[in-house]
């Protein structure tokens, strides 16, 4: 899968569910909810309930890379059911991965969370866009482009403005089915039936087959969009 044309690039964000809260609640995201490690795929029981999006961050390798052509070539002679109520982004900016994937775990949760600030005003201009339009909409922003620079640079890992092979992806519940939302990819890919009760598993059982592609690598983190308990 080639990767799309981008126009600009930005500092890669951190897999750190501290810097993900800090920028999402800038944008606009609900104090009540949080991103949360997900330690392992035995260990579900112990990630804070509800959870409404499941982020990966994984290596993209050459077998990555050949199954998501075989995929598309799937999905384009067989076709697949895909929600018109999901809002997908396109990613045309380099190294905005994360950022997407964070618009895209909670621009297709808005019935959980009352937005403002920015991702209010995202959602409700760029409703009836295309992908494509929602990804220029994203590249004229200049205060989201701050804020993923000041985000990026409050990692505990130094930010290098650098090509990283490390991509982030969102999974979500719509309308019974559970999506993966990769900005590099067409389109929305339909992983099957879902609940927003079995979200979570469902989504780990995803992970898992990203995993299994590569048994070799080992460089997999797991995060979970979940309401805070505490609030």
């Amino acid at each position: 899968m080639s990767q799309p044309p981008q126009k600009s690039r930005w500092l890669p964000l951190e897999s750190n569910p501290d810097v993900s809260i800090h920028f999402a609640q800038k944008l606009g995201m609900p104090e009540e909810w949080q991103y949360v490690d997900i330690y392992s795929l035995d260990l579900l029981d112990i990630v804070p309930k509800p959870v409404a999006a499941v982020l990966i961050l994984f290596p993209i390798s050459k077998k990555y890379e050949d199954f998501c052509k075989e995929e598309q070539t799937k999905i384009e002679q067989d076709g697949q059911e895909v929600s018109p109520n999901l809002m997908f982004i396109k990613q045309t900016i380099g190294n905005a991965c994360g950022t997407i994937a964070l618009l895209h775990s909670i621009a297709n949760n808005t019935e959980k969370m009352q937005l403002s600030g920015f991702l209010s005003n995202f959602i409700e201009k760029t409703k009836s866009m295309t992908p494509e339009e929602r990804a220029s909409f994203l590249e004229s922003d200049e205060g989201l482009c701050a804020a993923h620079e000041e985000s990026a640079q409050e990692g505990q890992t130094e930010a290098r403005d650098e090509e990283v092979n490390l991509h982030f992806i969102s999974l979500v519940h719509m309308d019974g089915h559970l999506y993966e939302m990769d900005g590099r990819k067409p389109n929305p890919i339909n992983h099957g039936k879902s609940s927003k009760e079995t979200l979570l598993e469902d989504a780990a059982a995803v992970c898992q087959k990203f995993m299994n592609r590569d048994k070799a690598e080992l460089r997999f983190t797991l995060i979970a969009l979940s309401k805070n308990p505490d609030l």
